[in-house]
């Protein structure tokens, strides 16, 4: 009996122990590190499948700091359509596309009446970013200012879209690197990141060899059985019909450009009228 009790009582400081490491990990905000090395996971990694809400507790053991954050809040925007909830692009349809599919809000305040319940990948990574400064900054709402709040909102006041380019969703949304464009040069929130340090919880927009583009956040890179190496990240697709795990060959991929948020109190202090350049080269993956 009493071998018994103690496997009991080994087994439950086991799960205090896990909970309090990953209540650790969250309760001390600050940029997230990487070694320099190429960060690969394992066939286990991808245990959570395509639809699921596990990505702070399988990604999460492998990352501190903000980007821990950025996997909760995967965690909440999936959980909004835990079958993806669709996807939409189409500007000229009416009703009109829909970022998302669910009323976002920063600090209580709505940035989006969505005018469809599909979402798409620039949109899937945004409420990520959203959802994970109202994690960071749960009591601090009064901070933000008229003119950054109506910055980040994602409609126009009469509920039409935003257009790409314009205020801080509008450089997210737009064309080539928009993560770049918003977190680094507009906001001064984020730093660059080169392929090799990227980490789970990292934003990064892909360039398609066959044209097009991606908006993404980062999980990790993967090698299969037979030696294919991939890229793992989640967003907004088709395949995966909305919001979900994406398991794609990394040689599909021209180039990338990754962003990893390290000042997110920049949100109270950032120029809305800040310029930025949109031709900057993307980098290669030379894994």
């Amino acid at each position: 009996m009493k071998f018994f009790a103690r496997k009991i009582w080994a087994l439950l400081f086991c799960v205090f122990l896990v909970g309090a490491q990953a209540q650790n990990r969250a309760a001390k905000p600050g940029p997230t590190t990487d070694n320099g090395e190429w960060f690969v996971l394992s066939k286990d990694d991808l245990v959570g499948g395509t639809h699921h809400t596990r990505h702070a507790e399988i990604f999460g053991k492998y990352v501190k700091g903000y980007n821990y954050y950025v996997l909760q809040s995967i965690d909440k925007v999936q959980a909004t359509a835990m079958d993806g909830g669709g996807y939409f692009t189409g500007i000229k349809a009416v009703p009109t596309e829909s970022p998302i599919g669910y009323k976002l809000k920063l600090f209580d305040r709505p940035l989006l009446e969505p005018p469809r319940t599909t979402s798409y990948c620039s949109g899937s990574t945004y409420a990520a970013f959203i959802e994970q400064l109202n994690l960071l900054f749960p009591d601090q709402g009064e901070k933000l200012s008229d003119d950054r709040y109506e910055s980040i909102r994602m409609q126009e006041e009469d509920g039409s879209r935003r257009e790409d380019t314009i205020k801080f969703w509008g450089k997210w949304n737009d064309d080539g690197f928009g993560s770049h464009y918003a977190l680094v040069q507009y906001a001064k929130m984020g730093k660059e990141i080169k392929p090799r340090n990227v980490r789970p919880g990292d934003f990064m927009n892909i360039s398609w060899q066959r044209s097009g583009g991606h908006s993404v956040i980062f999980l990790g890179w993967y090698q299969d059985e037979n030696a294919k190496k991939h890229i793992v990240y989640w967003a907004s697709q088709t395949r995966t019909n909305g919001f979900g795990d994406e398991v794609i060959l990394h040689e599909r991929i021209k180039e990338i450009k990754a962003v990893r948020l390290t000042h997110p109190e920049n949100l109270f202090t950032f120029d809305v009228n800040t310029p930025i350049q949109r031709d900057i080269p993307g980098d290669k993956i030379d894994w």
